[in-house]
Formats: structure tokens, C-alpha cells, sequence
């Protein structure tokens, strides 16, 4: 049976599959064949993928025919027409987006910002540390690496400091604490995911200040339901 990660290559997570779907969209439900200049185009931006990098040094890794293969396993879950050797991933992303045409090109055009973006870092790494979004993974590590900006951070700060830095989850505060103490407890959370809001100057109205806990906790509650969920919501589900 024909596999769409070639032998020793790592699965095709969310991100890869939103690109690919987005070609399988944007052709109609045609799929190309391995040397169509659509077919090669994705496999060369997909060998780019800034979490890749090691697996990239395998001339097999998303070649253009595991790129074709790809498109066939979207096919089948659309039409149940082609290859049954589909992911979990395959039917998952295909359930979530394969309606919404508009919402994949936004997501696709997201994604492929965010891979300039993060070029040149060390994506793999962070990577492994994130709870992923709905979103996929390399617009999840975008929205982290934004969040851990200081200078952000240090305007957060500023604009909160004159009423009292709290968490805007669980109301934590120690104003007995020395001013570097104090802050050291707080943390930047975006309140929109980046994919909406795209890679956009982030304003103070944009950020929430959080606890360090609060902010794993509302990350997890994100990451567990696969949709965005509000400082409001995880403050009333804490409750």
C-alpha cells in the first residue's frame, strides 16, 4: 500500500496537511500527477518547513510523490473514491476544513508567512515544548514566541502597573512583593490566535496578563478542545 511519509520520514502533521489541502481546494478535487508544477512547488515548500530541518536532509522527504500520494488520501476522505491507507490527520483536518475553502486559503497563507517568519530559527526545538493549536503547529509556535517578547511584555506591564498587576484569570496578586518579584509572576497571552489576527503589530488591547499557571492552564484548555477558548471562559471554567 502506497504511504504518503516515505520510509524513515516523520508523519505529516496539521500544518503540512492544511497546505496540502489548500491545493486540493484551489484545483477542484483534481489531483495532479507527481510532475504537475503545483505538485513540485509544494513539495519544495514543504522540505523549507522550519520544524523539518533534519528530516529535509532525506532526498525522499515530501518528494513529489509523496506530495501526489497526499493529495489522493485527501480525495479519498472527500469523495471515498482512491487510496484507504488515509491518517487520523487526513479526516480530522478534512472534517474541520474541507467546507470552508476561504478558511483554508487564510490558514495556508498564514502558514506560509509564518515559515519566513521563523526561518533561521530553531523552530524544532520550541516545537516539541508546545501545546499545539487548532491551528497547527507552526502558527501555535508563532503565537508562543510572540507572547515571550519582552518588549511586549515590558508594555503590558507599563499599562497595568498604575491599578495593580493581577492575573486576569484567577485574580492572583502580591502587592507585598518587591516590584521585580511581582512581575516576575505575570506572563503575556494573546487573545486571539495569531491565525485570525495574522502577523499583525500587536497592540496592549491585544494582550490579557496572566500568572504563569493560569497561562499553561488556558493554552491546555485550547489546545484540549481544538477551538480558541476566551480569558473569560477558562476565569468561569476555573471557577
Amino acid at each position: 500500500m502506497a504511504r504518503t511519509d516515505g520510509h524513515g520520514n516523520p508523519n505529516w502533521t496539521r500544518d503540512e496537511t492544511i497546505l496540502a489541502l489548500d491545493l486540493y481546494l484551489q484545483l477542484g478535487g483534481r489531483v495532479p500527477s507527481k510532475a504537475a508544477p503545483e505538485v513540485i512547488a509544494l513539495s519544495a515548500l514543504l522540505r523549507t518547513m522550519p520544524y523539518h530541518r533534519d528530516a529535509s536532509k532525506n532526498a525522499n522527504f515530501r518528494n513529489p510523490d509523496g506530495v501526489a500520494f497526499k493529495l489522493m488520501n485527501i480525495r479519498q476522505v472527500a469523495t471515498g473514491r482512491g487510496l484507504a491507507n488515509v491518517s487520523r490527520t487526513d479526516r480530522i483536518v478534512w472534517e474541520e476544513y474541507g467546507h470552508q475553502p476561504d478558511r483554508v486559503a487564510s490558514l495556508a497563507n498564514s502558514i506560509r508567512d509564518g515559515m519566513t517568519v521563523l526561518e533561521g530559527l530553531d523552530a524544532a526545538e520550541d516545537a516539541a515544548e508546545i501545546e499545539e493549536f487548532r491551528e497547527g503547529r507552526l502558527l501555535t509556535l508563532l503565537h508562543y514566541r510572540r507572547e515571550r517578547d519582552g518588549k511586549l511584555r515590558g508594555k503590558l506591564l507599563d499599562a497595568r502597573r498604575a491599578s495593580g498587576l493581577r492575573c486576569e484569570i484567577c485574580g492572583l496578586e502580591r502587592p507585598e512583593l518587591s516590584p521585580d518579584l511581582q512581575e516576575a509572576l505575570f506572563e503575556t497571552h494573546h487573545i486571539q490566535p495569531l491565525a485570525l489576527t495574522g502577523d499583525t503589530r500587536t497592540r496592549v488591547a491585544d494582550l490579557a496578563l496572566l500568572c504563569a499557571c493560569c497561562h499553561r492552564i488556558i493554552h491546555r484548555m485550547i489546545a484540549v478542545a481544538g477551538r480558541w477558548i476566551s480569558v473569560e471562559e477558562a476565569a468561569e471554567r476555573l471557577r
